[in-house]
C-alpha cells in the first residue's frame, strides 16, 4: 500500500515524524513523504532532527503570503503531485492551510485521507482563524479520524462523523516528545541558571494587531516588575510579531529576544522553564507532561481536556489577566504547585502505534 505522508509546518512534521518512522518499519506500507513547506525552516530542522527526508518537497513559502494565494497555489501544486504519485492514502495531521487544501485535493481525486489529531474544536469559525475552518472542512472529508482525546471524538460524532471511521489514538505529539526529552538537548542560549526562567511563544494570526500589542505590554509589565526572573522569547519571523515583540521587549535587561528555537533547543528551554505563556497548540499539549504550568494567550483553546485538570489556564490577550495570572504563579508556591503536576491528558507515547495498527487492519 503506497502511503503519502504530508506536512507544511514545523508542529506539523512534528506529530506526523512517529508516525512516518512506525510507517517506514512496516514491509505492507511505501511511505513517501511530502512536504508543502508552508514555514521554510522550521520545518526542515525538525525533519533533520528525526532524520526524515522528503520525497517530495513544494517549498510552497512566500514572505507575508496570503492566504488565499497560498491555497489556490496549493491546491495546483499537490493535484500534480496526487496524479503522478498515485497514492492509495493520504495522511494529513492537524489544522493548517496545509491540511486542507491537501485533503481538497485529494477529495476531488476520490483518494482517503486519514487525519491524525482529528475532532479538536472551539465551534467559533474566527478562533481560531483559519484553523478552525481548516480542520471542520477536513472532517467533513476525511476517511480516518484518529482523535487524541475522547472529547474530540465526542466533537466528531455530534457533527454526524460516523463512529466506525474515529479512532482514539492519543497525541502523537506525545511520542514525539517522549523520543525526544529523555536526550540529552542543548539550549544553546545563555540563560543565568540562578534565575527562574519565563517561556513565552506567541505568534497566532488572530492575535495580530491590537491585542499582540496588547500581550507585549503585559509581557513588558511582568519582566519590570520580576527583575529577578528571565524571559525569553523565541520570536517568530512574521512581521506582524517580529517588529511589535522588539518595539515592547528589546529593551529590557531581563528579556531575551531570539529567532526561534530548533525542535531540540526549544524542548530544552521548556524543560528549564518555570512557567510558559502561549499562544501555541502543541505547546498546550507538550508543557503540562514536563510538569511546566501553561497559560495560553486565547480567549478560546480546541484543546480543554489541560484545562479541565487544572495544569493550563486560558488567560486570552488581556494585559490585566496576563499579568495577574501570570504574577500568582510567580509569587504563590501552593497556586503553582497545583497547575505543576506533571498530568497530560493527550497521550501514552503510544498514539502513532495505534494509527498504524488501524492502517494496517484495513489494508495489510
Amino acid at each position: 500500500m503506497k502511503i503519502l505522508c504530508t506536512m507544511g509546518t514545523r508542529p506539523e512534521a512534528i506529530k506526523m515524524a512517529p508516525v512516518i518512522l512506525a510507517l517506514k518499519k512496516e514491509p505492507w506500507a511505501e511511505v513517501r513523504v511530502l512536504a508543502t513547506a508552508q514555514h521554510r525552516d522550521l520545518l526542515d530542522q525538525v525533519n533533520q532532527f528525526f532524520g526524515i527526508e522528503p520525497d517530495i518537497d513544494l517549498d510552497i513559502m512566500r514572505p507575508n503570503q496570503a492566504l488565499t494565494t497560498l491555497t489556490a497555489r496549493l491546491l495546483l501544486e499537490l493535484d500534480t503531485v496526487l496524479e503522478k504519485e498515485s497514492p492509495d492514502v493520504v495522511l494529513v495531521q492537524g489544522d493548517t492551510t496545509t491540511v486542507m487544501s491537501v485533503t481538497l485535493a485529494c477529495f476531488y481525486r476520490g483518494i482517503p485521507v486519514g487525519h491524525v489529531e482529528a475532532g479538536l474544536r472551539t465551534w467559533d469559525m474566527q478562533n481560531p482563524f483559519p484553523e478552525e475552518a481548516n480542520r471542520v472542512i477536513t472532517g467533513e472529508l476525511a476517511r480516518w479520524h484518529f482523535a487524541p482525546t475522547e472529547g474530540s471524538r465526542q466533537n466528531l460524532l455530534k457533527e454526524g462523523v460516523p463512529d466506525a471511521g474515529i479512532v482514539v489514538t492519543g497525541n502523537t505529539v506525545i511520542d514525539a516528545l517522549l523520543m525526544s526529552a529523555s536526550k540529552d538537548l542543548q539550549l544553546g542560549i545563555e540563560i543565568d541558571p540562578d534565575k527562574r526562567l519565563v517561556l513565552v511563544t506567541s505568534h497566532r494570526r488572530e492575535n495580530f494587531g491590537e491585542p499582540f500589542r496588547r500581550i507585549c505590554l503585559a509581557l513588558q509589565t511582568l519582566a519590570q516588575q520580576n527583575p529577578d526572573v528571565q524571559f525569553l522569547y523565541p520570536v517568530h519571523p512574521n512581521p506582524n510579531v517580529k517588529e511589535v515583540a522588539h518595539e515592547f521587549l528589546a529593551m529590557l535587561p531581563n528579556f531575551t529576544l531570539c529567532e526561534p528555537l530548533d525542535y531540540a533547543p526549544f524542548i530544552a528551554a521548556m524543560k528549564r522553564a518555570h512557567i510558559i505563556l502561549t499562544d501555541s497548540g502543541g505547546v498546550q499539549e507538550e508543557a503540562p507532561a514536563l510538569g511546566k504550568p501553561v497559560l495560553v494567550l486565547r480567549d478560546e483553546t480546541e484543546r480543554p481536556e489541560a484545562v479541565e485538570q487544572g495544569v493550563v489556564k486560558l488567560v486570552g490577550p488581556n494585559y490585566k489577566t496576563i499579568v495577574q495570572e501570570a504574577q500568582r504563579l510567580l509569587d504563590d508556591e501552593d497556586a503553582y504547585r497545583a497547575m505543576a503536576r506533571g498530568i497530560s491528558p493527550y497521550g501514552d507515547g503510544q498514539a502513532a502505534r495505534r494509527i498504524v495498527e488501524t492502517l494496517r487492519q484495513d489494508f495489510a
